[in-house]
């Protein structure tokens, strides 16, 4: 169930791209090369961002997470993190972190090697925290998508 949600997410992500790109050819293979790719990125390392995440004022950030890279892909705003601690903990953290921020969070799910948590707020903000066990070096990869309408 957690890969079909994962599957379906991407493939709105990526139509909606398309849509904005006029709906050509090449902009609907960049957007599913897009969609592959973050897919696939995983962060286990890096230097703390020095700047802004671009993420919404007052968005959650767990104890123990660390923002290395962020990008703006159309009016998607993704941030690569990792955690230092395991999956239980990365997950519960963000879980609970959700509610007191003024955030819903409409599903989340856990399995052995990864979890997603959903998230949105009134006004329009919606995206997914995902993260991997992939990292060998006692932390987490975390990637966050958000966007705002």
């Amino acid at each position: 169930m957690k890969r079909s949600i994962v599957a379906l997410l991407l493939l709105a992500f990526a139509l909606g791209v398309a849509g904005c790109g006029g709906g050509d050819s090449d902009s609907e293979k960049q957007a599913e090369a897009a969609s592959k790719e973050a897919a696939n990125e995983i962060t286990c390392d890096g230097t703390a961002l020095s700047g802004d995440s671009g993420l919404p004022a007052g968005f959650p950030k767990p104890s123990g997470v660390t923002y290395v890279k962020t990008r703006q892909d159309g009016p998607t705003t993704v941030v690569n993190a990792y955690y230092q601690g395991d999956l239980d903990g990365a997950f519960n953290a963000y879980k609970d972190a959700f509610d007191p921020a003024g955030y819903d969070v409409p599903f989340n799910e856990k399995e052995d090697k990864d979890a997603e948590v959903s998230y949105e707020k009134s006004g329009g903000t919606t995206g997914l925290v995902a993260l991997k066990a992939e990292c060998d070096n006692g932390r987490i990869s975390v990637r966050v998508t958000s966007r705002s309408d």
